[in-house]
């Protein structure tokens, strides 16, 4: 009896490291999925009676307009100009449509949207909107767009996760992004551990703007804390863009320790790079430095 209980506790445990990694891997694909880029989006966040949510964000991010729709209780007509005139006005490109509770027959709304006004031709493209509603209830939310109403903010999610999916679900807390089922089933320390190594893994990868990321993203470049994040959105809110790295240790709590561990996964496009003899490399300062010091021998 107790043999078969410590063989069912390794089975379990094995299952269970299996399931989580199965989960980062389903959360690395989320995080890494393409960018649409720099183009003005639509989000919509849909629903049935509650209408749907829409969002107007530009091709930075920032949000321009926001609008409650009833295209499926009888108001199809209304809402369709609603729409046009929003895409017209802004120059919308894409429309981001959340993939939960009428999904489908939103889309085949914005499609009539579309055969009604030729003159709209944003390309439409389903996301997923998990977690979209945990965002929208969060003090990071609040915080962000403290005049704007709660039932609103998912959709912007929905917008801005289109256009940069990493700079936007670092926001979200991994576990409720939705990575698989029965998530909940397994150890959420551990899972909790494996998913935060994965986010820091691909924000690392694939590097951030200084100039535009947000204090959740820089929190997650390693060498950078919570507080050292807000620091450096702070001086970058008060003295303008960042011209270069060697400008963080002007940053209040950033030290020569944390510049080192950090300037290498950050970078400033069309910035002077005089200071630094490489680019964006996405590896510590002391790395390149060990390079050029071995180059120069040679």
């Amino acid at each position: 009896m107790h043999l078969e209980t410590e063989l069912m506790g390794t089975v379990r445990e094995r299952a269970e490291d299996e399931a989580i990694n199965v989960f980062a891997r389903n959360l690395h694909d989320l995080l890494m999925a393409a960018p649409a880029g720099l183009r003005a989006t639509m989000g919509l966040d849909p629903g049935l009676r509650t209408g749907v949510k829409v969002a107007v964000v530009d091709a930075t991010g920032k949000l321009v307009a926001t609008d409650t729709i009833y295209p499926h209780t009888g108001q199809a007509a209304k809402a369709a100009m609603t729409v046009a005139a929003l895409c017209e006005k802004h120059n919308v490109e894409l429309v981001a449509i959340g993939n939960g509770t009428a999904s489908r027959e939103t889309e085949r709304f914005y499609l009539d949207v579309q055969k009604q006004f030729p003159k709209v031709t944003a390309q439409k493209v389903i996301v997923s909107e998990a977690g979209a509603s945990v965002y929208s209830a969060s003090e990071l939310a609040a915080q962000e767009f403290p005049d704007l109403d709660v039932s609103l903010r998912g959709a912007v999610s929905i917008a801005r996760r289109l256009q940069d999916p990493l700079a936007e679900l670092v926001k979200i807390d991994p576990k409720s992004i939705g990575v698989g089922q029965y998530q909940h089933d397994v150890s959420q320390t551990q899972l909790a551990r494996k998913l935060d190594a994965v986010v820091e893994d691909c924000v690392n990868a694939v590097g951030v703007d200084l100039n535009t990321a947000s204090v959740p993203l820089l929190t997650r470049v390693a060498g950078l804390t919570r507080m050292m994040a807000q620091n450096i959105v702070a001086w970058r809110d008060e003295n303008g863009q960042f011209k270069n790295r060697q400008q963080l240790l002007k940053v209040s709590r950033l030290g020569p320790k944390a510049f080192e561990q950090c300037a290498g996964f950050l970078r400033i496009n069309h910035g002077d790079n005089r200071w630094t003899p490489l680019p964006f490399t996405r590896k510590p300062i002391r790395w390149w430095n060990a390079f050029w010091q071995q180059h120069s021998r040679h």
